[in-house]
């Protein structure tokens, strides 16, 4: 259960910080924080605690949590029938933003040409790579690679000189995942 990505959420909804709700929730802000991000879990009662300094019902927040998707598939009719917007590329993420704590990953179909613009704010992340169809050119740092289909990459993200580029004739198909 992701359930301290629910009560981040609800926090930030109501434009409250860490620290007026861990005082509120009778917590220290260390404490809280770390709930927030999964580090720790609370007890029932802590967990009742915040929920009532959100102004919301714990009964909803386990729902929720219960509720998240546990096994997200992309199947290969839903790749190879894309629509191809204005941009070239489709980025196509596994799970939603509230449900990605420590992995994002996506599928994506880049046309001949397109370039893939790269994560912003990552800092000592990790990323892999995965050529299901066609080929790209990857721009690392000072290194350029040519990987084709069946090819894969794992390298340190470098957000100031890193791309994907489709060098090929057809929509390439990719799997990347990345660390957050």
């Amino acid at each position: 259960m992701n359930i301290g990505t629910i009560l981040r959420r609800n926090r930030k909804t109501k434009k409250l910080t860490l620290k007026s709700v861990a005082e509120r929730s009778g917590i220290s802000e260390g404490f809280l924080s770390q709930i927030e991000n999964n580090v720790n879990s609370p007890s029932v009662s802590t967990l009742m605690q915040i929920c009532s300094a959100l102004g919301i019902a714990a009964g909803d927040v386990i729902k929720e949590a219960e509720n998240q998707e546990k096994l997200v598939l992309i199947k290969k009719s839903e790749w190879d029938d894309a629509d191809m917007p204005r941009s070239g590329f489709i980025t196509r993420r596994f799970l939603a933003p509230e449900n990605r704590s420590v992995i994002d990953s996506a599928l994506l179909v880049l046309e001949p040409g397109k370039t893939i613009p790269v994560r912003k704010d990552i800092r000592n992340g990790q990323e892999v790579l995965s050529v299901l169809r066609g080929s790209v050119v990857l721009v690392h740092g000072e290194q350029t690679v040519i990987l084709c289909a069946g090819d894969s990459a794992h390298f340190w993200s470098n957000p100031e000189k890193q791309m994907i580029t489709n060098s090929g004739k057809e929509a390439a198909i990719i799997i990347w995942v990345g660390t957050l």
